[in-house]
């Protein structure tokens, strides 16, 4: 046990996930023994109440351990996975958000050690006052406020003692979990998935690779109209303490108590924001949950954590954006071509076309269907789920072919979390509107869309 009380035994840890792998992959082959008797729908049905059952057991246990086993869970918890009912995976991001929320902050004068080892120097004489009490807390670190010696407001993340011997010990640990994940979805390439999320995660634990991540998405949007990114203070910022400006702004439960326009506002911007960024600053931004994003007192959106990122290869996003082409101009053939071409399907491909458009083009329907613009809400996920279990044809056994590259793994988190968010925002936009604009490349048709082009021509 370190000092943070967190558990550091390998041993310890490891019998932990080695027992939920057990366990759960009892419940799986169990299942599939019952599945021979069952008719194809109510196989489908239940496989997808076994998958979700599977993944909550996961993302909850995982979601109870500080370090990458809750990072792992946070991650695995908005992948999509195959067959998986959105009403579903609501719920188990639901649950990891209470987790992670309840999350037990660590006495300050254990982080008090901590920031005088990394700053050399006791910590009264580089700051001139910090709030014992940690505003936040996460699963490798948590946020004081502060005020430096020239009377800056600041954020203080302090990493967790002994966190980076613990996340050494899940990340070997992972080997054990990727089997299980296999058989939830085989055709997940686990191994690249494993390699994705040490890569990933690992960096998390560098506080000087997120401070030069946000400088470089502050960069990116210095000055605009309706999106802030804190500043960093980089003579105060090592390995393991990151100092911001601090941003005393509207909590996300607060915006979702706004009118109807200021919320429908504050969506696009949230949507504009992460794809903007993965599109115009390669970035794919890996954690948009609701805790990120504030509203400040000038009425922009700040946004707040760049520990997980990933650089995106060039071009990327544009050729992704081939997808929503294929589905907007009903090209089937296009579809399964440039899909396969991302990585996301197997060759060769042994399903129709037309079946994959038509699970393809359910699944992204707000964006793409009039009436638009669309109010987005808790029951727009469960409209599409049920649109896509009444699709004819055995899509599951399509889909449970999928892969996901390592390019996209963010990616995809990200835009499950931002829809998840606008959801949840109740946000109204024209969707398609934006996926034309941001997806697409073509001309913004918003007002907050011409604003933002119009900021973009007059950068130097």
């Amino acid at each position: 046990m370190s000092d943070s009380g967190t558990p550091t035994s390998r041993l310890g840890r490891t019998a932990r996930l080695g027992g939920l792998v057990a366990g759960q992959g009892a419940r799986v082959a169990g299942g599939r023994a019952v599945d021979r008797v069952r008719s194809d729908e109510a196989k489908a049905r239940a496989q997808s109440k076994r998958t979700a059952a599977v993944v909550e057991q996961i993302v909850v246990q995982l979601g109870t351990m500080k370090g990458a086993a809750m990072k792992l869970g946070q991650v695995l918890s908005t992948i999509e996975l195959p067959g998986l009912d959105p009403e579903d995976a609501e719920r188990i991001k639901g649950r990891l958000a209470a987790l992670r929320d309840q999350a037990p902050r660590v006495e300050y004068p254990k982080l008090e050690r901590l920031m005088a080892q990394e700053w050399g120097e006791p910590v009264g004489r580089v700051m001139a006052d910090i709030d014992p009490v940690a505003v936040a807390a996460a699963s490798i670190g948590q946020v004081h406020r502060g005020t430096t010696r020239d009377g800056r407001d600041v954020a203080i993340k302090v990493q967790y003692p002994g966190i980076a011997e613990a996340v050494e010990t899940d990340l070997r640990n992972l080997k054990l979990l990727m089997p299980l994940l296999g058989r939830v979805a085989p055709g997940l390439d686990t191994k690249a998935l494993a390699h994705e999320l040490t890569e990933r995660i690992s960096e998390e634990l560098d506080y000087e690779l997120e401070a030069q991540a946000q400088r470089r998405v502050a960069r990116g949007w210095r000055e605009h109209p309706h999106v802030a990114v804190p500043g960093v203070l980089t003579d105060l910022s090592t390995r393991r303490v990151l100092v911001t400006e601090f941003v005393d702004g509207t909590g996300f439960a607060e915006m979702r108590t706004r009118a109807e326009a200021a919320r429908d506002r504050d969506g696009e911007v949230i949507y504009r924001f992460f794809h903007d960024t993965a599109g115009r600053l390669g970035l794919a931004l890996g954690d948009p949950h609701p805790g990120n994003i504030l509203l400040g007192a000038d009425g922009r959106v700040t946004f707040i954590d760049f520990g997980m990122l990933r650089q995106l290869p060039a071009g990327y996003l544009e050729r992704e954006g081939d997808v929503y082409r294929s589905l907007r101009a009903g090209d089937a053939p296009g579809l399964r071509a440039t899909m396969g071409e991302l990585g996301y399907l197997p060759s060769p491909w042994g399903h129709d076309d037309e079946l994959l458009f038509e699970y393809m083009r359910r699944a992204a329907v707000w964006m793409l269907d009039d009436p638009q613009p669309q109010r987005l809400d808790g029951q727009t996920g469960r409209d599409i789920a049920r649109s896509i279990f009444a699709i004819e044809g055995d899509w599951l056994a399509m889909v449970k072919g999928f892969s996901l590259p390592s390019e996209a793994v963010l990616l995809r988190r990200m835009e499950n979390i931002v829809f998840a968010v606008c959801s949840d925002l109740r946000a109204s936009a024209d969707w398609r509107a934006l996926a034309d604009e941001l997806l697409a490349g073509e001309e913004p048709r918003t007002a907050l869309g011409q604003e933002h082009a119009e900021w973009v021509a007059g950068r130097p």
